[in-house]
């Protein structure tokens, strides 16, 4: 089983939409039954809550599943259970260095060939949903290649 972890601030805008994107894109090859996905915060506050507003709307405008989805804090068996961690941005990489210092970790642009951006913007801050949903689906897209070459799947 191959197990990817998207990570934010606080799991309830960008990594929670990361994680229902790549689990629908997952659905849709047929790879649910090999890759797990999941979502982590690296921040406590919103713990036990559903996605924020403007992520549940834009999911459900694309036609894409939020369900199940709680939002949680990185643990520190996360980093022995997932194959990928993969944060939403460079401060995300930062707290997640405070954790351990070295796993590897790689950001979801960074999975994209001349990104349009290097980090994914929150936004819970720029209240853009449609640019983050934009980019957080180009960037599962390539993510999903890259595993299905790393992994040979």
């Amino acid at each position: 089983m191959v197990r990817v972890l998207f990570v934010c601030l606080g799991n309830i805008c960008r990594s929670p939409m990361a994680e229902a994107v790549f689990r629908d894109l997952v659905k849709r090859e047929q790879l649910q039954d090999v890759i797990e996905v999941d979502s982590a915060g690296t921040g406590h506050w919103h713990e036990g809550n559903t996605p924020h507003a403007g992520t549940r709307e834009k999911l459900e405008s694309e036609n894409i599943s939020w369900d199940g989805i709680l939002a949680r804090q990185v643990r520190e068996e996360d980093w022995d259970v997932f194959d990928y961690i993969v944060p939403m941005d460079s401060s995300n990489v930062r707290n997640l260095r405070k954790l351990n210092k070295d796993a590897p970790i790689v950001k979801l642009m960074e999975y994209v060939p001349n990104p349009k951006e290097v980090d994914v913007p929150d936004p819970y801050m720029t209240d853009n949903f449609d640019y983050t949903y934009e980019l957080v689906v180009e960037g599962c897209h390539h993510l999903l290649k890259r595993i299905k070459e790393d992994k040979s799947l």
